[in-house]
């Protein structure tokens, strides 16, 4: 993987997602029918250099800004939300060392990302209290050394992964973050993802028993929420984005399918209506959707800047700011990715729902993808925000 490309600014990065987004496109809806994973299209990624776009300048990297990264999982989610989820780990945990990795850890490991290496994730655990009921344990042995121990599951990019970030507590109960290699002794990544939408992320289960982890592959996690972070708002940027991206692709597809494939309904040519795209009610109809495109992808753009302006100057202040319009454009791009997986069938008409098309994935990769975390909760913390002053709590999650 060193013939990586390294790609040199924002503008680049645009041209060479726009350019794997429309490759990727072709074969989204038969991968997931077949539930074929995309190793080919992770290696075009790693190799086109996009994986290492938020390496920072000193390091080597483009480090583009929020707003470019944005854009960059936008297109790759329109074309195949599949893909466009597994390296969203890859870019939080690139963050992770941006915070408080050493000066040795960013050296090595911004350089594998560099050389086209994937980071994965093992991070959430089933079964227990909440979310951030984190059991799995990072154990301390004698000569300074750690083993892991626990299970992970939803590990999305784990499958793919030449490195597996792995989220575990302390002795003294506090987060940490180890850097694994996926062939780690004691590790074992199974493909048992089953979801019905985002078929092809193999988000399974990461097995850790007694893993090593030398001590300079630890990065002491639990620090980034001692000040005003941007570790949340990136993360649930690009979850914003991606439920952007399935929302423009469904809508893309719906008009495609309308301008070549749909009849017109009866009524509509007794008004002298000769094709679906000139049904007046059908036009009124796609109005609609194409705003609530638009509103997503503006709101993401803005909380985009929102995150760079707060990136320029840290504070409390700008780091709620960024918080909360984040929160709004993940809110407002998760339904409308529902809203428009759906309407994507009501306007095409009843042969659109034919299973042999693959139209049904956009719903079903969006009805998936928004269930990470729960709406209702942003919308809380943005009312108040709003209403009160209250700044969001510091949690990886806003």
């Amino acid at each position: 993987m060193s013939g990586a490309n390294v790609i040199a600014d924002d503008t680049e990065a645009l041209a060479v997602a726009a350019g794997l987004a429309a490759d990727f496109r072709k074969g989204a809806a038969e991968r997931d029918a077949r539930r074929r994973l995309p190793h080919a299209e992770l290696e075009r990624l790693s190799a086109s250099g996009l994986l290492a776009v938020t390496v920072p300048a000193e390091y080597g990297g483009a480090d583009v800004r929020a707003e470019t990264l944005a854009e960059i999982f936008r297109l790759l989610a329109a074309a195949d939300a599949s893909l466009a989820q597994i390296p969203q780990s890859h870019f939080v945990y690139v963050n992770v060392l941006r915070r408080q990795g050493t000066e040795e850890q960013r050296e090595f490991l911004f350089g594998e990302v560099l050389a086209g290496k994937r980071f994965g994730n093992a991070q959430s655990e089933a079964g227990t209290r909440h979310v951030q009921d984190i059991r799995t344990r990072l154990t301390r042995l004698q000569d300074g050394s750690h083993v892991l121990d626990g299970v992970k599951h939803y590990s999305t990019g784990a499958l793919f992964a030449h490195w597996i970030p792995v989220l575990a507590r302390t002795e003294d109960d506090t987060l940490h973050v180890a850097y694994v290699p996926s062939d780690a002794p004691g590790l074992t990544v199974v493909d048992d993802w089953d979801g019905m939408g985002q078929r092809t992320t193999a988000s399974g289960t990461v097995r850790l028993e007694a893993v090593p982890v030398p001590a300079d592959r630890i990065v002491p996690h639990h620090l980034t929420f001692h000040g005003p972070q941007l570790h949340g708002a990136v993360a649930q940027l690009l979850h914003a984005a991606i439920d952007a991206g399935i929302a423009a692709g469904a809508l893309a597809e719906a008009v495609e399918f309308v301008r070549t494939k749909s009849r017109p309904w009866f009524e509509s040519v007794g008004e002298g209506h000769e094709s679906a795209p000139e049904d007046p009610l059908l036009i009124q109809r796609f109005g609609e959707l194409a705003i609530r495109v638009r509103a997503a992808d503006a709101l993401l753009a803005a909380a985009a800047r929102s995150v760079d302006a707060a990136r320029a100057d840290l504070t409390d202040d700008t780091a709620a700011e960024a918080s909360i319009a984040v929160a709004a454009a993940k809110v407002t791009a998760a339904q409308a990715a529902v809203d428009l997986g759906s309407a994507l069938f009501e306007v095409a008409g009843t042969r659109s729902a034919l299973d042999s098309l693959g139209l049904h994935r956009h719903w079903r990769d969006a009805r998936t993808h928004t269930l990470h975390d729960p709406a209702r909760w942003k919308v809380q913390h943005i009312g108040r925000y709003t209403l009160n002053g209250t700044r969001p709590p510091r949690h990886g999650l806003l």
